[in-house]
């Protein structure tokens, strides 16, 4: 079973009235837009690790590519 914790907001009193007005279960759609938000700024460090990543891998040359290869193949 999933751990959980309990997250609570503020929210507008004219807000609430139209939530319960339209039904909308702020439980719900708190945890679905917390779930975007989060595999959003995911995807965004990933992309800028990336981004670094290939940064420092252009700088090698040929020579020092071949070396690091033969470097692990050696190590197994």
């Amino acid at each position: 079973m999933t751990e959980t914790v309990t997250v609570s907001a503020k929210i507008d009193i004219q807000l609430k009235k139209k939530m319960d007005e339209l039904d909308i279960k702020p439980s719900e759609t708190i945890r679905k837009a917390l779930e975007r938000e989060v595999e959003e700024r995911t995807k965004e460090k990933l992309k800028r690790q990336m981004d670094e990543a290939s940064e420092i891998l252009s700088k090698l040359s040929g020579e020092e590519w071949t070396k690091a290869i033969r470097e692990g193949r050696d190590l197994r």
